[in-house]
């Protein structure tokens, strides 16, 4: 029976929520249109009028094509019976919905997360700046590892000339003679150095302080609170200032100086001429000589070893900061805001949800109606409508029917009695008469007409 099958029900049910239906496309249509205005403004450049006009235009006609788009798929698509036309009207959904997500969603995510992928691309620059200015200083520092091995060295020239100038530790005569004037030389020479590389310190810690007040300042507009594109524009300032900062350093290690002091060491001193009183201690000296000459070139080849290896090391290159708009700064960082694009991009395709409830309820009815009666599935107006026409029909077709002259019997019998002719009567009651026969005969065959 009709009552106990749900296809009326469920097609009542969709009448019902026709209303709600297009409120609530309407509502998404507009939510959506809002965000785009939102995400445009942010994008085009130039007067306020003119911004504001063109935002509005553009927002305004992603309304119209969302709720249009939308209102199309719910009317055809749950009426679809043939599998490949429902096929091809939800590769059409498809391509429209990819459509929307490029005119529409990306932009309602930048509304949606643009201050704050603002917010993240700066704090991303903000350490590789960080990082930048920790390597120039470690490249700056590496030169200063090199002042404990000149000091070493400059100390064993000057103590070796202090004893032989006391007791003659090396050429066995006490005295300030040519050896004692050579590992003289050759301590200066480290000396100066070694005090080059010290000065070079003060320096660098100087350039490091100031790069780190850049760093601090720039970590406060980062976190700090307002609109983000003025912090945007200083915090592109501090980082010129840093970059200054991170190429100063680099320019001040002294690794390339020691290394140019280590190669004047082995080719670049004067050595004294031996200077003896006698020919045994001019031999000798001159022998101590050249064991000193061998020394500072060994020392001479160990420090230019170092000071090349930091000079090999990477040099920092210079970082550019790139401003970025709100929106480019959503595609850039899409992975880190997936929550606000799941909401961007639902506002546009939750329809496609009512829509593929439209098509199973449209689908259910169908295989609950195959289940009635022919009967149960007309409607009372249908009846009405089926009864008039069959009596229209009835009365168009009996004149057609109906003879021109139709017999006279039935009314001549009712009108006028039959003259049965009198007859003899037999008094045997077995006897019938000829008359009455005749007339019992007449009257069956005017009955048969």
């Amino acid at each position: 029976m009709l009552d106990d099958n749900n296809a009326v029900r469920l097609r009542d049910g969709v009448k019902s929520l026709e209303t709600m239906t297009r409120f609530a496309l309407a509502v998404l249509a507009l939510a959506s249109g809002v965000y785009t205005y939102l995400g445009v403004r942010s994008l085009l450049d130039g007067s306020s009028d003119t911004v504001f006009a063109a935002a509005i235009i553009y927002s305004v006609a992603v309304s119209v094509g969302i709720y249009a788009f939308w209102t199309y798929m719910m009317k055809f698509l749950p009426l679809m019976r043939d599998t490949a036309r429902r096929v091809s009207l939800i590769a059409v959904m498809g391509l429209g919905s990819l459509m929307i997500v490029a005119m529409s969603s990306w932009l309602n995510a930048a509304a949606l997360a643009g201050s704050a992928a603002l917010e993240q691309h700066l704090a991303v620059t903000l350490e590789d700046y960080v990082a930048d200015l920790d390597a120039a200083h470690g490249n700056a520092l590496a030169a200063q590892s090199l002042l404990p091995d000149v000091q070493r060295a400059s100390s064993r020239f000057s103590r070796l000339a202090d004893d032989e100038r006391q007791s003659g530790a090396l050429t066995g005569t006490s005295g300030s003679g040519s050896v004692v004037q050579l590992l003289t030389q050759m301590s200066a020479q480290l000396d100066e150095l070694g005090d080059t590389i010290l000065a070079s310190r003060s320096t660098v810690s100087a350039s490091f302080e100031q790069g780190s007040t850049h760093l601090a300042n720039m970590r406060a507009l980062v976190s700090g609170e307002g609109e983000v594109q003025p912090r945007a524009d200083k915090f592109a300032a501090e980082a010129v200032a840093l970059t200054g900062v991170i190429a100063a350093l680099q320019e001040t290690s002294i690794a390339s100086s020691v290394s140019r002091s280590a190669d004047d060491l082995s080719l670049g001193f004067i050595a004294p001429a031996a200077d003896g009183g006698t020919q045994d201690l001019a031999a000798r000296q001159d022998a101590v000589m050249r064991s000193v000459m061998g020394a500072v070139q060994a020392q001479s080849v160990a420090l230019k070893t170092a000071a090349d290896a930091i000079l090999e090391q990477p040099r920092v290159q210079p970082r550019r900061f790139v401003p970025l708009s709100s929106a480019e700064a959503v595609l850039l960082y899409a992975r880190d805001f997936l929550p606000s694009w799941a909401g961007a991009i639902s506002i546009d395709l939750l329809p496609m949800v009512l829509v593929l409830i439209l098509a199973v309820v449209y689908s259910a009815s169908r295989r609950e109606a195959q289940t009635l009666d022919v009967a149960d599935k007309i409607t009372a107006a249908e009846m009405m409508r089926a009864v008039s026409l069959f009596n229209e029909m009835n009365t168009n077709a009996r004149p057609a029917s109906e003879p021109s002259d139709p017999p006279q019997t039935e009314e001549v019998e009712e009108d006028e009695p039959e003259q049965v002719p009198e007859v003899a009567t037999s008094d045997d009651p077995n006897v019938t008469p000829i008359d009455a026969a005749k007339r019992q005969d007449y009257k069956k065959d005017n009955k048969s007409t």
